[in-house]
């Protein structure tokens, strides 16, 4: 097995590191969530995810004690100047900067809109989740997705005396199938450059799970949508400009263009559109811009601090030690596929962040690909999709909170009702034992 260094030896204690992390993440989490909640915020928001893996990194350096300080020091520096990671952190600036000059131009809503406004009243509840698969493919991120349409699922629960629950799952189920797949989603990312490979290699390999998962929830929502009759969905406005970048993003990541140049070239077209609108100003474009770039610092100051974690531990034998636990339990190329598979849904559930929870388990799952005989474009694949398998049905996620509040309902009742990420776990499973 390549891993950087023959002479490591398995050693559980390495993993130290990252059990500290899952304490104070996920028991704060759980504790200002459920049992000593605080109003008007998120328990997993409480305790910053930088703060617990920082308190993980300091650990991490206590550990090894026949490593001085300047050679931790020098490991570090090599996991953060890793090729992937330094291409990794450029992309998500500019992603944050598409991301906050699209929602301040009116891109989204005026996306969201053009799309609602030629649905059938009958097919409210498919259009829905076209329209949220569409939007979080174009938007990069399931959040904002389901900020912009769970509000109109509220509305076309009320006039079509629909399931609210039923309604707000369909559009958190798109979401998630829009953020698996899109080209400019932190997700797609993280798991793309941690595994060394392009984005087009991984949509390739993704598509053939996540369509046809998408095609029978449809399906479903199609049989839905006969049986309970119409919705009224109403009228909404747009202007046609405004969602003009989104589309022209969209085919151009699917036609492989540089990332760089995609996101670069939606900037400036959204810059541009709205000017042209009256939608932006030269100040609020150049704010909306640092603004989006601001909201990516956390992520990118956690793909830091874990990628010298991730390093330390290697080092100190924790990643053999995973990996032995996986060659005791795996057997083959399908046992090492679901052995990815469930390491990257535990750290998910550990850290309710999709994107950690794949920067996290990618170093890990890069081993166990190069052991398994794994290609790295379904390495990449499982670590994308089975992190928004289970992002998108825990309660305490941001994505099921985000939801739930906008439809004033509990987190917890949304779970029956998603769909499409319980139809997108049985396709992984159906992927994995066919292949292996």
């Amino acid at each position: 097995m390549q891993n950087g260094n023959s002479n490591v030896k398995s050693n559980p204690k390495a993993l130290l590191p990252i059990a500290l992390f899952l304490i104070l993440y996920l028991g704060n989490g759980i504790y200002f969530q459920y049992i000593a909640p605080i109003e008007g915020r998120m328990g997993f928001y409480v305790v910053s995810v930088v703060l617990s893996f920082t308190f993980a990194l300091i650990l991490a350096f206590i550990q090894n004690r026949g490593k001085s300080f300047a050679e931790k020091i020098h490991i570090c520096a090599e996991g953060i100047g890793d090729d992937n990671i330094v291409t990794m952190l450029f992309i998500f600036i500019l992603a944050g900067a598409f991301s906050g000059v699209a929602g301040e131009a009116g891109g989204a809503s005026s996306t969201a809109n053009l799309l609602l406004s030629i649905i059938p009243g009958r097919f409210a509840l498919p259009g829905l989740f076209v329209i949220a698969c569409l939007i979080s493919m174009a938007m990069g991120t399931s959040v904002g997705t389901i900020s912009v349409l769970a509000p109109i699922a509220v509305a076309v629960s009320q006039n079509g005396n629909l399931s609210l629950a039923f309604c707000v799952g369909v559009v958190v189920g798109g979401a998630m199938f829009g953020d698996n797949l899109s080209f400019i989603s932190d997700t797609t990312i993280a798991a793309t450059k941690t595994q060394g490979i392009n984005m087009k290699d991984k949509f390739d390999a993704n598509i053939k799970i996540a369509l046809p998962s998408a095609i029978i929830t449809l399906i479903i929502l199609m049989v839905y949508a006969f049986m309970s009759g119409g919705a009224s969905i109403g009228e909404f406005d747009f202007n046609i400009f405004q969602a003009l970048p989104y589309f022209i993003v969209l085919i151009l990541s699917v036609l492989s263009v540089n990332v760089f140049i995609v996101l670069l070239l939606g900037c400036f077209m959204f810059i541009v559109v709205g000017m042209l609108t009256g939608s932006l100003t030269y100040v609020t474009g150049l704010s909306s811009m640092g603004a989006g770039i601001e909201g990516m610092f956390e992520t990118m100051i956690v793909t830091i601090l874990v990628a010298s974690v991730a390093a330390l531990i290697r080092e100190h034998g924790g990643f053999e030690a995973i990996l032995s636990l996986i060659r005791s339990k795996a057997d083959g190329k399908r046992g090492g596929m679901f052995g990815i598979a469930f390491l990257t849904m535990f750290m998910d559930l550990a850290t309710a962040n999709n994107t950690v929870a794949i920067v996290i388990a990618a170093p890990i799952a890069k081993h166990i690909s190069e052991e398994y005989d794994v290609e790295p474009k379904k390495t990449a694949s499982l670590l994308d999709t089975c992190s928004c398998i289970m992002q998108g049905i825990i309660p305490y996620g941001a994505q099921l909170l985000v939801a739930a509040n906008i439809a004033k309902i509990a987190s917890f009742s949304l779970i029956p009702c998603l769909i499409y990420p319980f139809v997108l776990a049985a396709f992984v499973v159906i992927s994995i034992v066919r292949e292996g």
